[in-house]
């Protein structure tokens, strides 16, 4: 029999993204503190949260494979996440004007059976362009971008506002990135084309 997988996330993106492998899943709420820790690494954030996630709900799932995912933008010491507010929006937008940010997508897998947990984080580079108020602003009027790291809905309207994208895995700017995750669900025994 198969084992279940458990995706420990609310987020419409990464169900999206784990949907087109075809798998059936289910996910779950995690109940976890979000907050960076003093002197950690934006990756070391990425990676802790994702493995975060994924043990907040293990023990509701004693048999499972759970997949738990986090993202940490960064540019040097500034870190950008989900703004929440239009004003939050319009002020990371304008502090990455022209420069280059690092998303940090870290990924778990964790074997709730035997309590071994996959790790990785993979970096996407993200050029931004020298944005102007008024390209900000309209972008806003037509992007709900709130809720994502950064403001910048890349597999939206967000993609007009970048010079370029540099990564291993174009899933892993959305949120999830499927080819490292296929390869830990293949080490877990998840048959995948």
């Amino acid at each position: 029999m198969a084992r279940r997988i458990i995706l420990a996330s609310t987020s419409p993106f990464r169900r999206e993204l784990l949907s087109r492998l075809q798998l059936p899943f289910e996910t779950v709420a995690p109940e976890a503190d979000e907050s960076a820790l003093a002197h950690e690494t934006p990756a070391a954030t990425a990676k802790r949260l994702a493995e975060s996630k994924a043990r907040a709900i293990s023990r509701h799932f004693p048999d499972a494979l759970i997949i738990g995912s986090d993202q940490v933008a960064a540019c040097g010491e500034l870190r950008f996440g989900k703004p929440g507010t239009r004003a939050a929006a319009v002020t990371q937008l304008q502090s990455m004007r022209d420069k280059e940010i690092v998303f940090h997508t870290g990924l778990c897998v964790l074997n709730s059976a035997t309590n071994h947990a996959q790790l990785c984080c993979i970096p996407t580079q993200v050029g931004v362009r020298n944005l102007t108020d008024d390209e900000i602003n309209a972008y806003l009027n037509k992007e709900d971008a709130l809720g994502c790291a950064g403001s910048a809905k890349s597999e939206g309207l967000g993609i007009s506002l970048l010079r370029y994208l540099r990564g291993d895995d174009p899933t892993a700017l959305i949120g999830l990135p499927l080819i490292a995750l296929c390869e830990m669900l293949r080490a877990e025994g998840v048959a995948l084309p």
